[in-house]
């Protein structure tokens, strides 16, 4: 007779068949037993259980449903092909692949979330609501949330904008993609990008069938000249706040820009990223307010108030609104109750407030970052400090070179970006030549911790000026 030892053990909230059914699927999941392995009669596996026969022959039933198990008159019961896959590597819990600080530009301070003003705009929600809420509802996004974002983006950012010409979407990066996907169906089948720019946005325009044109930068902004040499019909660009380099674009290059879309007939993407976050005057308004006809303007939550919420949106121009509206489909949707919340947090003032509260945050932690680089590590060049959520370094030609520095801060459990990571053509940049450097996001630490990682990325960059 085949023998079967089975760890029933405590199972709360199951009865006995549910227990031995567990216990089974574990032991073949596990390893444990093989595939063609034969199981003892339902009998003798009651009989060393202690149950009823019924209850073992139903659990041999219910695996047996499932593809667990096999039974063939005649021969019984065995263990059915189940393939698994192999455990998930752990963690690791020390050693110099875990990084205890980091720079890294991309997110806001989590924890300044604002959790209670959140939660208020979703009860908010919740009670004056209409039960179409919970329905599919418009592909474009809840009505109420682009009315609000067409009050808020136009008092804000100068954005000429109506309900009708906005599309919700979750977050940049899924906007960008079916926007890709829209243009090759046009037959557009290249895109200009800025360079040094972020690589994942080429990657996602990659991915979404474009090839990608690197286009490079001078002080004043993108190379009009380098677009109509490559005779490009779209292109990506920062204006308020380029990135990684941190420049403004000029009003002078921003008209050249619209000069050329309009005799190409070519779209441009403003990624407005970072733009509530100036420091010197007052944000400065979207390129889009004054080329609404050739400018789709996207803007997100991800640097305002959270990249988890997933939200974001483009303002398109009237042409293409049918187009997307087609390429989006119920794909790329935002859940209805989190749209209607933040029409609330919009409509009551509370993302305004959250903004000007933040604004003050990362200015003051901008200050202290800046004022230990210039005290203590005298030999950077600092740019782009006007606006944004981080501060590009240059470094100088007699010292590490920018791989060695953040391979050396990388051995001491401290994550930089190299300014090099961000080029997606050859280091010919007018704005930056050949000149190394790192990008500094201050945003991402809590305001508790931040003193100490300003302290400790001086104490590494002086110790690699000395190595």
């Amino acid at each position: 007779m085949r023998t079967l030892l089975l760890e029933l053990g405590p199972a709360p909230g199951l009865g006995r068949r549910a227990s031995v059914e567990q216990a089974l699927r574990h032991a073949i999941r596990s390893g444990q037993l093989h595939e063609g392995t034969r199981l003892p009669s339902t009998r003798a596996l009651a009989h060393d259980l202690g149950l009823a026969r019924a209850t073992v022959v139903a659990a041999y039933d219910q695996l047996v449903a499932e593809g667990y198990l096999i039974a063939s008159q005649g021969s019984g019961t065995a263990v059915g092909s189940v393939h698994q896959s192999p455990p998930a590597p752990r963690p690791r819990s020390g050693g110099p692949g875990r990084l205890r600080l980091d720079f890294i530009p991309g997110e806001p301070d989590r924890s300044s979330f604002p959790r209670r003003s959140w939660l208020s705009a979703v009860n908010e929600a919740l009670k004056v609501s209409p039960d179409e809420l919970f329905g599919y509802g418009d592909q474009r996004g809840l009505h109420e949330l682009r009315t609000s974002l067409t009050e808020y983006l136009s008092r804000t950012r100068a954005v000429a904008i109506e309900p009708e010409r906005v599309s919700i979407f979750g977050g940049f990066t899924n906007a960008l993609f079916f926007l890709a996907e829209t243009f090759r169906r046009s037959g557009i089948d290249r895109i200009g990008i800025e360079d040094p720019g972020l690589p994942f946005h080429a990657r996602v325009l990659s991915d979404a069938g474009l090839h990608v044109v690197p286009i490079p930068l001078d002080d004043e902004g993108i190379s009009v000249e380098h677009l109509e040499v490559e005779r490009l019909n779209a292109v990506l660009v920062t204006p308020a706040h380029e990135y990684p380099l941190g420049m403004a674009m000029s009003s002078q290059r921003r008209a050249a820009l619209l000069s050329w879309a309009r005799r190409r007939a070519a779209w441009i993407v403003e990624d407005d990223y970072d733009g509530e976050f100036r420091y010197d005057r007052q944000p400065l308004g979207a390129l889009q307010g004054i080329g609404s006809d050739r400018v789709i303007y996207a803007g997100t939550l991800s640097k305002s108030l959270a990249a988890g919420l997933r939200i974001g949106w483009l303002v398109l121009p009237t042409g293409l609104v049918e187009a997307v509206a087609e390429v989006k489909g119920r794909r790329g949707g935002v859940s209805n109750l989190d749209q209607a919340a933040l029409s609330q947090l919009i409509d009551n003032g509370g993302l305004d407030r959250h903004v000007a509260k933040m604004r003050r945050v990362y200015r003051q932690r901008q200050e202290q970052l800046l004022d230990a680089l210039r005290d203590d590590v005298p030999w950077f060049d600092l740019t782009g400090i006007a606006a944004g959520l981080h501060v590009t370094a240059y470094l100088s030609d007699d010292g590490m070179g920018e791989a060695e520095l953040v391979d050396f801060a990388s051995g001491r459990s401290f994550a930089l970006w190299g300014l090099g990571q961000h080029h997606l053509g050859a280091r010919t940049t007018d704005a930056t030549g050949d000149r190394g450097g790192i990008v500094l996001g201050f945003s991402r630490s809590t305001d508790r911790a931040f003193p100490t990682a300003v302290k400790d990325l001086v104490e590494i960059l002086q110790d690699a000026r000395r190595s």
